[in-house]
């Protein structure tokens, strides 16, 4: 393969994907400026790595595996400022079907959730990942995949109860 041909799969890629991906990087992250800095981190070292994870195909998972990685790290860093933001100025989610309003409170209670909640329920609920990936993205048991997609199903259901008249 020519470096010519493999660079523009890779911007194929990117070019088809980068919306979804940015998406991912702010739930995981909460914080728009900070899914961009990781979105552009993990785009970097799959860029790097494109040659060997385009063989195999496994181009997505391991973009999710550095967003989820580098989000670890900047929340490790000692000077890290803890600030929120809103989706003022940016993309709206991908899919469609619930008003927007619906959206808007489910993603607000999911941002509410404890870091490694938001973090499971993304990955199994929202992306679709099993037990065994989730657990190996975060590098956590499956067990502890499993309960912390328990309390956070469960806290979101608690948040967006309707309220009885």
């Amino acid at each position: 393969m020519t470096a010519s041909t493999r660079d523009a799969e890779y911007v194929a890629f990117v070019t088809a994907r980068q919306a979804h991906l940015r998406r991912v990087a702010y739930a995981v992250c909460g914080d728009w400026h900070r899914a961009e800095d990781v979105l552009q981190t993990a785009l970097t070292k799959l860029y790097v790595a494109w040659p060997r994870l385009h063989r195999d195909g496994r181009e997505e998972a391991y973009v999710r595996q550095i967003i989820v990685r580098a989000n670890l790290d900047e929340v490790r860093r000692p000077w890290r400022r803890r600030e929120v933001s809103g989706l003022d100025g940016h993309d709206g989610p991908g899919r469609t079907g619930l008003p927007v309003e619906v959206r808007s409170e489910l993603f607000e209670a999911l941002q509410r959730l404890p870091e490694m909640q938001r973090k499971v329920v993304v990955l199994r609920h929202w992306l679709g990942l099993s037990v065994e990936e989730t657990a190996g993205d975060l590098r956590i048991s499956t067990g502890t995949v499993k309960s912390h997609s328990h309390r956070g199903l469960a806290a979101l259901q608690a948040r967006l109860a309707p309220v009885p008249d």
